[in-house]
């Protein structure tokens, strides 16, 4: 599991900070019916993200990590992955998520999170879409670069292991890094021991080779799940990070939106 469940967002409110934050029911392309939680920047034409979480699916770390992004100017949803086998109603505190994990397949995971993304592009309120995901999420992230229905302007992961087997059929984000299709930041502990110097060593080399901007950033003393308040010695990671992130949705929106075609005259 990447957090606790008392863990939360390393990112205190926004002083002066607008965010609308409601749960919701969304529908896979299956019929499927999923829960997310929607937080709204207090002026719509910005960027949005969409939250891949950890194994444990929409939990309160994410919903809270939903209103940072919102209060910060940025549209934000989380997706939960278990609608399928779990339904879409409340979950206890001590959900048993392991067997739901093990259900998932990279395609319904996929459908859902292109759901997520139609419910943010809705009535034109985004003018780019981004994603990021921890550790589970993080690897589902990386992949949604080659997504043509998602589309993202950019694609972010905490902790997401880019090369070896997973919990699904998702297959490893080195493998299909020609697929490509924009900009990557990835964030990792140097001590975390599930994801050696080599993978993001690999992972580099196979952007690299297929012309991907990315940025793989490593903070040397950092384990797995270092972005979780609980741990106070990796604050300034932690901050640091948060700003990365910031700085990467700010940069890649902007070249969104040079890249739109001029609206029609006349």
């Amino acid at each position: 599991m990447c957090f606790a469940e008392n863990s939360r967002p390393p990112i205190p409110p926004m002083a002066g900070g607008a965010a609308d934050g409601r749960s919701l029911e969304l529908v896979s392309a299956d019929g499927t019916r999923f829960r997310a939680f929607s937080a709204a920047a207090q002026r719509a034409g910005g960027a949005g993200i969409l939250i891949f979480p950890d194994v444990r699916g929409l939990h309160p770390y994410y919903e809270e990590l939903a209103l940072r992004f919102a209060e910060s100017g940025i549209d934000a949803l989380a997706i939960d992955y278990f609608g399928r086998t779990a339904g879409s109603g409340p979950r206890a505190a001590d959900f048993e998520f392991t067997p739901h994990v093990a259900k998932t397949t990279f395609g319904s995971v996929m459908a859902d999170a292109r759901a997520g993304a139609a419910q943010l592009r809705r009535d034109g309120r985004i003018d780019s879409l981004f994603t990021v995901g921890f550790c589970f999420g993080g690897r589902l992230s990386f992949l949604a670069a080659a997504d043509e229905q998602l589309s993202p302007a950019g694609v972010i992961g905490f902790y997401g292991p880019p090369v070896g087997p997973g919990r699904n059929d998702a297959r490893a984000p080195l493998e299909v890094a020609e697929r490509f299709r924009c900009p990557v930041l990835g964030l990792f502990g140097g001590a975390d021991a599930s994801i050696p110097p080599s993978a993001v060593e690999a992972f580099d080399a196979a952007l690299s080779a297929a012309r991907v901007d990315h940025e793989l950033h490593v903070y040397p003393n950092a384990p797995h799940s270092f972005f979780d308040r609980k741990f106070e010695e990796f604050a300034g990671e932690s901050a640091d990070a948060w700003d990365r992130m910031r700085r990467f949705i700010a940069t890649y929106s902007d070249e969104a939106r040079a890249h739109q075609p001029d609206p029609p005259t006349g």
